[in-house]
């Protein structure tokens, strides 16, 4: 369970799960050919957890004063786990999962698609090691390897069969993706801000440089609240142009209730928001958001179908 723990699976199981989500409630879905067989595709979730996991890690053992001040009960490394066995597990996950990548690259005879692996793998090292201090560019770095995990689904699976004839639809596809996978970029750039402000107090003694800390909390907090908006907007015409406009009904509520009230609830709940529990709250209301706007692709998909 202490290795459960220092790899967060929880949010593991959630990234697998989504991008189960876009290929078997989307991609399958559609009458087009996909480069990765089950199996295949499988290993690329495996690769992307396994470098997940190995971010996880590293980002534990680099934490280790902040999380003793701002989170003692759940301190890992150093209290159930020694620093070098962390390491250890740190370069397993992360050569697994870049070696899965490699092999998965030539699978579809893109040998240079392996680099993308290593790239999130460095990302994630070099956010742990010294981004995490950066103001700002550490919650970039977040939430733009949120977006990465959804567009390489894209990647492997649809850009090796994509040919002259198919161009269009494959063009739409991708588009739709990268619409998700920008959606996730926003919203988990907004639950890293809210994050630090959760976790304002340890960072503060680690002399970071979060925004709540250069800014302040209240400062802060508002910006938040003004950015909640953006995905309010967008989620809200989005909706009502693709959704309603076209007679969606069951996809429409879903948006409605899972999506949209919740999106909602939170830029209410921001503003009164002043304690590590309310942001904690707020950073998990944000989650939810993420995990019921990736299924929307499902629910969108199984509506269009059984409409028609």
């Amino acid at each position: 369970m202490k290795y459960l723990k220092l790899i967060r699976y929880q949010n593991l199981l959630m990234l697998a799960l989504m991008q189960f989500i876009f290929r078997y409630g989307f991609l399958e879905l559609q009458n087009i050919p996909l480069a990765l067989v089950h199996w295949q595709y499988i290993l690329l979730v495996l690769a992307t957890v396994c470098i997940a996991a190995g971010g996880y890690i590293i980002n534990n053992i680099m934490d280790v004063e902040t999380d003793a001040e701002n989170k003692p009960e759940t301190l890992i490394v150093g209290k159930l786990i020694s620093e070098t066995k962390a390491y250890n597990l740190y370069f397993g996950f992360t050569v697994i999962g870049v070696a899965i990548g490699f092999y998965l690259s030539n699978v579809i005879e893109k040998p240079s698609f392996a680099s993308i692996f290593i790239i999130i793998a460095a990302m994630l090292y070099f956010y742990a090691t010294n981004l995490k201090q950066t103001l700002l560019i550490g919650n970039f770095v977040v939430a733009l390897l949120l977006l990465l995990s959804v567009i390489i689904i894209g990647i492997f699976d649809l850009y090796p069969v994509t040919f002259e004839e198919n161009r269009p639809v494959m063009g739409l596809l991708f588009s739709i993706l990268l619409d998700y996978a920008l959606f996730a970029f926003i919203i988990n750039f907004i639950r890293e801000i809210v994050k630090d402000l959760q976790d304002v107090n340890g960072d503060s003694i680690q002399e970071m440089s979060t925004l709540p800390i250069v800014f302040g909390v209240n400062r802060t907090t508002k910006l938040v609240f003004v950015l909640s908006f953006i995905p309010i907007i967008c989620i809200a015409y989005y909706i009502n142009t693709n959704l309603f406009a076209s007679g969606l009904i069951y996809a429409t509520l879903y948006g409605l209730v899972f999506i949209l009230a919740p999106l909602l609830y939170f830029s209410i709940k921001i503003v009164s928001a002043k304690e590590t529990q309310d942001f904690h709250h707020l950073s998990t209301v944000l989650k939810w958001i993420l995990f019921f706007g990736i299924l929307s692709i499902a629910v969108i998909s199984l509506n269009i179908k059984y409409n028609a």
